[in-house]
């Protein structure tokens, strides 16, 4: 581990045992240093601004105030590059927007080496196609966010268009095209709508209630997978 990685894994150990400090020793034998190091990357992050203090006595050490610090943004060249890659898979879906953006305030809070790295190894990433072939239309995506009813006009498997005024629950998506879950008032009852039939959409300023309930999918639970924040 070169020395950039070990100041940013030090600021994380701390801030993931805050507020108990840790001793420079078990900082030592956790990062494979000497306790000089450690005691040198210490008052160097000290001087760059980091609040972290010294305890003393026998079960003292190190310690950082969490509050006052940023929540973990200091992601490795190759972390960079392996969220770069995740988000890109976004493309043409619901979240394709907000990705674009996430990715750029990432590569904006990176040292610069570290965004210079990151950006040469980007270079050795060679993809075939992209993601789902089927776009979101924003009004759709952004609908589903403020939960408004939508008014579609939409093209059956024949070509012949309906037009529709349904209640966005969510989505279903696979490597060929991205489903918006609503509840059409035509049909009352939940359908799916692949979005590259929407001929036309519009968000109405009613209010979507209703809330979708693992059950009301019909299909079998093994082949379905919610998107978890783990």
């Amino acid at each position: 581990m070169n020395r950039t990685d070990r100041l940013y894994a030090l600021v994380e150990e701390l801030r993931a045992v805050s507020p108990r400090p840790r001793s420079a020793r078990w900082l030592a034998t956790r990062f494979e240093v000497s306790t000089r190091t450690v005691e040198r990357d210490i008052g160097a992050l000290q001087a760059a601004g980091v609040p972290i203090w010294a305890e003393p006595g026998r079960t003292g050490g190190y310690a950082l105030d969490r509050a006052h610090t940023l929540p973990p943004v200091n992601l490795t060249p190759i972390e960079a590059v392996a969220m770069a890659l995740a988000l890109h898979r976004l493309g043409g879906g619901p979240f394709a927007g907000a990705a674009g953006s996430a990715l750029r305030k990432l590569l904006a809070v990176l040292p610069p080496p570290a965004a210079a790295e990151a950006r040469r190894l980007a270079d050795r990433v060679h993809l075939i196609g992209g993601g789902p072939a089927t776009p979101v239309p924003a009004a759709v995506a952004d609908a589903v966010s403020a939960r408004r009813v939508l008014r579609l006009t939409y093209a059956d498997r024949a070509g012949a268009d309906s037009v529709r005024e349904v209640e966005p629950l969510g989505y279903l998506g696979n490597r060929t095209h991205w489903y918006l879950l609503a509840w059409c008032r035509l049909r009352d009852g939940l359908r799916c709508f692949r979005t590259d039939r929407i001929v036309s959409v519009r968000a109405l300023a009613e209010p979507v209630t209703r809330e979708l309930r693992p059950g009301d999918l019909d299909i079998p639970h093994d082949r379905v997978r919610a998107l978890t924040l783990a």
